[in-house]
């Protein structure tokens, strides 16, 4: 690969779909709730990562701009029909169960109507109350995803998607 950054974004997106895998024990190839990478969709990105309800963005840098993150999370996962958006964000030194995750205080709080026991799972490490989001460990996300999935009521129905005006200019 030719570009530095494209390699390091695909390795870090890489790391975090093994991590999820791994820690959630989804091996087979055609198990629906297998983490995947998607491939780049040009104008319409849906997300760098799926795991389903939830698109995941990976970033890879060394500044932080998670509010800008959040909204092409949210965006990507309108487009890709998924009701939740969240970043994951590499912490520099440290391996993927210790990346933040970050979600929208808004798409938080839809996820906890749709799937009340994914904050009995973990709750949320911190908030940011300038920008609006919470955060967790990919550890801990994991263990949501967990919750989320096990969720009688999984039903694409169930799950609202992200309000369209946040994105409009």
């Amino acid at each position: 690969m030719a570009n530095p950054s494209k390699a390091r974004g695909t390795r870090w997106e890489s790391a975090i779909r093994d991590y999820l895998n791994g820690v959630l024990e989804y091996s087979h190839p055609t198990d629906w709730r297998l983490v995947k990478r998607q491939a780049q969709e040009g104008a319409k990105d849906v997300g760098d990562l799926h795991a389903w309800p939830f698109i995941l963005e990976a970033k890879d840098v060394k500044s932080p701009a998670v509010p800008t993150w959040l909204r092409q999370a949210d965006q990507e996962a309108v487009n890709a029909g998924f009701p939740y958006g969240v970043v994951i964000h590499k912490v520099r030194g440290k391996g993927p169960a210790l990346a933040r995750v970050h979600i929208t205080a808004e798409t938080y709080d839809r996820l906890m109507v749709a799937c009340p026991e994914a904050h009995a799972a973990v709750a949320p490490d911190s908030y940011s109350p300038r920008f609006r989001y919470w955060t967790w460990t990919l550890a801990d996300f994991a263990e949501v995803l967990r919750a989320v999935r096990q969720t009688e009521s999984l039903d694409i129905g169930t799950f609202a998607q992200p309000d369209l005006r946040l994105f409009a200019e």
